[in-house]
């Protein structure tokens, strides 16, 4: 059994859809990153860097409960545990990490950016809206170019595609005309299909966040509590 702790967010959509593709049995943990229930200390005994997603694995690698952070390295952990969506053979194994590495260090840093300061920073600071928003259309594509020649990331669909996709589900949020990207575009709604995609995409569906943050899930977030030292 697998305990997952998430919330609403593309990163915690890449381990629950994970999970639905290789069909593990798991227990959704909601982790209320609003309130500040990622500070608990309870919770940072499994995730020290106080960010959803985590897991605990009740049958872990010796026989015991075993905790992971860090959602590509959960990932990681969940295909090989299962042998699935993760090669054996070499060239497509390091295709496969080297995008979900890109995904890691580029795709979600500069589009949590590019979110933060289109629709929640205090105020418009335009240098910022201006070079994420500049970043994210780059990024869009380096990904098309990629998918112009390859149905996936790394060969069949794999953990790259799972890192990537939740990233990519409102690309207006980010500035991005998905028009301009149609191999993304192509991609992107190839995989919105995929049954297991769209259960994982229903977990703690209804407590995604609507409309703007009330002033305490922006003191909570952005505030003096998320630099709290713990």
């Amino acid at each position: 059994m697998i305990d997952l702790y998430t919330w609403s967010t593309p990163n915690g959509y890449k381990i629950s859809i994970m999970l639905e593709e290789i069909g593990f049995p798991y227990e959704v943990r909601p982790i209320d990153i609003n309130t500040g229930d990622q500070f608990e200390p309870a919770f940072l005994r499994i995730s020290p860097n106080n960010r959803i997603p985590a897991i605990v694995d009740t049958e872990g690698p010796a026989g015991r409960p075993y905790s992971l952070f860090e959602s590509g390295a959960i990932l990681l952990y969940l295909a090989e545990k299962s042998g699935r969506l993760l090669s054996t053979q070499p060239e497509e194994r390091y295709d496969a990490i080297q995008w979900l590495m890109f995904q890691m260090g580029n795709i979600g840093p500069m589009l949590g950016q590019t979110h933060h300061f289109r629709h929640y920073a205090p105020e418009t600071l335009t240098y910022a809206v201006d070079r994420y928003t500049n970043e994210a259309n780059r990024l869009y594509g380096v990904l098309d170019r990629r998918l112009a020649d390859h149905e996936h990331l790394a060969g069949d669909y794999s953990i790259a595609d799972i890192a990537t996709y939740p990233w990519l589900r409102n690309p207006n949020r980010q500035g991005v005309a998905i028009d301009d990207y149609p191999n993304v575009k192509r991609w992107r709604d190839g995989i919105a299909e995929r049954p297991a995609v769209k259960r994982g995409l229903a977990v703690l569906a209804e407590r995604a966040r609507q409309g703007p943050l009330d002033d305490r899930a922006r003191e909570v977030l952005f505030g003096k509590t998320q630099y709290r030292r713990r």
